[in-house]
C-alpha cells in the first residue's frame, strides 16, 4: 500500500529520485526530497503539487550527518511519520586506477557509502521504535560485478550491499518488521555520466549508455512495487537494467 505512506528520497533533484518521487506522488504517497540543487527540488515539488500531490523537501548533503537528521525530522514535523527512505544519491565519476583519481575516490566513498550509513543512522532510531519502516538504495550492477576502470565505484556499491543485506538480517532478528531493498540498476538514463572526468571512460560508457539505456521511469517502478508488497513480505533485490544490455 503506498498511499499516504511518508517516503524521504535524496538523490532526488534528478534521474531515478525524481522519477521515483513524482511517480509514487501520483499514488497517494507524501514526498520529502532532499538534494543540494534547491531550485531543483523546488521545481519537483512544485510539479507534484499542480498535480494535486503533498511534497516538500530541504536542501540535504548526504555527507553530513546532520542534514540526514534534519530531513528525517522534516517528514515527522510535516506529515507526522515516516514509512520510507530511498538512499538514492550516488557518484560515478570511473577512471583507471593507475590514473589516481584520489580526490574522485574519496568523494565516492563519502556520498555512496557514508551518505548510505548517514541515511541508516538518522532513520533507524524511529524505525526500531515504531517497529516498521522500509530503507531503499540504489546500488548498481558494478555492486554485483566488476568492471574496469569502475574499481572505487564498484567498491562503494558492493558495500552498500553488503550493509543492506545485513541491516535486512539484523532487522530480523531484532523484530524491528523493518524491510530493506537494493536496487541493482544497469544503463539508465541520469546524470551520472556527467562526473567522469577521464576521457577515455567517459567516451566508453557514454556509447554503452547511447546504445542501451532506458529511462529512469522503470526504476522508479520497481521501487513503487517494492514499497506496495504486503508488511510482512520483503522483496530485497533488484537487478533491473535493458532487455538487450549483456551487463
Amino acid at each position: 500500500m503506498i498511499k499516504d505512506k511518508v517516503v524521504v528520497i535524496t538523490g532526488a533533484s534528478s534521474g531515478i529520485g525524481e522519477a521515483t518521487a513524482k511517480l509514487l506522488a501520483s499514488k497517494g504517497a507524501k514526498l520529502v526530497l532532499g538534494a543540494r540543487r534547491e531550485n531543483k527540488l523546488q521545481q519537483i515539488v512544485d510539479d507534484i503539487k499542480q498535480a494535486g500531490g503533498e511534497a516538500t523537501y530541504q536542501v540535504t548533503d548526504v555527507t553530513d550527518p546532520e542534514d540526514n537528521e534534519k530531513i528525517v525530522q522534516l517528514a515527522k514535523d510535516t506529515f507526522g511519520k515516516i514509512d520510507v527512505i530511498f538512499l538514492n544519491a550516488g557518484l560515478m565519476p570511473n577512471s583507471p586506477l593507475s590514473d589516481l583519481k584520489t580526490k574522485e575516490w574519496d568523494q565516492m566513498i563519502d556520498v555512496n557509502i557514508k551518505g548510505v550509513l548517514n541515511g541508516i543512522a538518522a532513520v533507524l532510531p524511529t524505525f526500531k521504535e515504531q517497529k516498521s519502516g522500509h530503507v531503499i538504495t540504489t546500488s548498481s550492477v558494478a555492486g554485483l560485478k566488476a568492471y574496469p576502470g569502475g574499481a572505487v565505484y564498484g567498491a562503494t556499491k558492493w558495500a552498500v550491499r553488503d550493509l543492506m543485506e545485513v541491516l535486512r538480517m539484523e532487522s530480523a532478528q531484532e523484530n524491528s518488521h523493518i524491510r530493506t531493498a537494493t536496487i541493482y540498476p544497469a544503463a539508465i538514463k541520469t546524470e551520472l555520466l556527467n562526473t567522469i572526468t577521464d576521457e577515455n571512460t567517459a567516451k566508453g560508457v557514454e556509447d554503452m549508455y547511447d546504445q542501451y539505456q532506458i529511462g529512469p521511469d522503470r526504476i522508479a517502478n520497481v521501487v513503487a512495487f517494492a514499497i506496495d508488497q504486503p508488511e510482512d513480505t520483503n522483496v530485497n533485490e533488484f537487478t533491473v537494467g535493458p532487455t538487450d544490455q549483456p551487463w
